[in-house]
């Protein structure tokens, strides 16, 4: 197993990487033609972690997993952006949403391995 100092300042690494680097890779192997608008519409999908502010008592607490517990990280919620993906109009916005949801889940499967 890595070293867990080595783990804990990896994790915002690939963290953000998978947050604002890896849109932009999908963005360009599948929307090719207009991938800056695709890459800029999946960063705006970042907006989605506005509902950190409904959280109490705490806004932020890092090592707490934000899927299904914020009301936009919630199980319902990702569904929803499952059904997105099928309408053209949402599509690129959908799927930023989607890869939101599995970098922060990832995230939390990431603490779970950090707590041993």
């Amino acid at each position: 197993m890595p070293n867990p100092e080595f783990l804990k300042l990896a994790q915002p690494i690939v963290h953000y990487s998978l947050h604002l680097l890896f849109p932009g890779l999908i963005a360009w192997i599948f929307f090719r033609e207009e991938w800056k608008k695709a890459w800029l519409l999946m960063l705006g999908t970042m907006l989605v972690d506005l509902d950190h502010l409904l959280a109490y008592p705490d806004i932020f607490v890092s090592d707490r997993c934000s899927i299904n517990f914020h009301p936009l990280h919630s199980y319902y919620a990702i569904g929803f952006y499952g059904v997105l993906t099928f309408f053209k109009k949402t599509r690129i916005i959908a799927i930023g949403l989607l890869l939101h949801m599995a970098t922060d889940y990832q995230d939390c499967l990431w603490m779970e391995w950090l707590k041993g």
